[in-house]
């Protein structure tokens, strides 16, 4: 079920068009991708999204009626250009910020104790942000972005500053986030991240949408017929007389390490023709990285 959809939206700023006919549907209790280089329009879709800004034509709906101001309080938004006011403490500011979200003192302090023995920054409250890394005021950021608990998330960047320990505690907590129900919108130029992460993806390059899709359906739709195999021994010559072409091989222990390519014959295919002249340790086909796929779209 669609639980955010965009349809044919348009936003123009001086004769220039930022967003040109842009539609995707986004199901509910997902992590949807958006993706695209700098200044391909995704920061005035989300601006959209968060009624910060009205397009010029096309509509939003949120779960099936269309979107109004009312619905800020049901959204959660993490900007990649962080907002927290420096020279407040960190604990007076978490509460202020759920209070504006709708949220009783009562109600916030309870969120703000679960979410900070969570994340282990109990010693934070009464610290300036100011006095904070990067990646701490990160922390506090994302607290205050799913406090409220809303039903859509947008996160843009979200791993910015964050040391690979922390990103994955945040990329666990999102994913848990989607399972209690929230749908999310990840913004990213960390392909790794929407590999391990997302549903389905849009690509917008230069205000169009250039490709969409499920992840694995669109690494399966570029894949390139590349395999990796793995033989035993390093004697392997008679490998070159086997109808597909090695793209490198590597002598690792005492097995070698090849990759192929095949256009002609299927994975069945290429398997049995080795396997008529070696014994095989490993056989998989590499399937082209969604930064590849980035990449091959853009320049495309």
């Amino acid at each position: 079920m669609s639980f955010l959809e965009i349809h044919h939206v348009t936003k123009e700023y001086s004769g220039y068009k930022a967003l040109d006919a842009v539609s995707m549907n986004i199901e509910q209790h997902s992590v949807y991708g958006l993706l695209g280089p700098n200044g391909a329009g995704k920061t005035t879709l989300i601006r959209i999204i968060n009624c910060i800004t009205a397009p010029d034509s096309g509509e939003i709906l949120l779960d099936g009626k269309r979107l109004h101001v009312g619905d800020i309080n049901r959204i959660g938004y993490l900007p990649e250009e962080r907002g927290l006011y420096k020279k407040m403490k960190v604990g007076e500011q978490a509460l202020y910020l759920a209070q504006l979200k709708g949220l009783s003192k009562h109600d916030a302090m309870a969120r703000l104790k679960m979410w900070f023995e969570k994340f282990e920054i109990q010693a934070w409250w009464n610290k300036k942000v100011e006095e904070l890394s990067k990646g701490m005021q990160q922390k506090v950021q994302f607290i205050t972005t799913v406090l409220h608990e809303p039903e859509l998330l947008i996160f843009d960047e979200p791993f910015s500053g964050f040391d690979p320990v922390n990103a994955d505690l945040l990329k666990r907590e999102m994913l848990a986030l989607r399972d209690k129900g929230a749908t999310i919108i990840f913004s990213t130029h960390n392909m790794e991240s929407v590999e391990a992460l997302c549903d389905d993806i849009s690509l917008i390059n230069k205000s169009q949408v250039v490709l969409q899709g499920n992840v694995h359906e669109i690494r399966e739709q570029f894949r390139s017929h590349i395999y990796k195999v793995t033989i035993t021994g390093t004697e392997h010559a008679d490998i070159a007389r086997l109808p597909f072409e090695i793209l490198a091989n590597e002598q690792k222990n005492r097995n070698t390490e090849l990759r192929i390519q095949s256009t002609g014959l299927s994975a069945n295919e290429c398997l049995k023709s080795i396997m008529e002249r070696h014994s095989i340790v490993a056989f998989e086909e590499l399937l082209p990285s969604m930064n590849e796929i980035f990449i091959k779209t853009v320049n495309g």
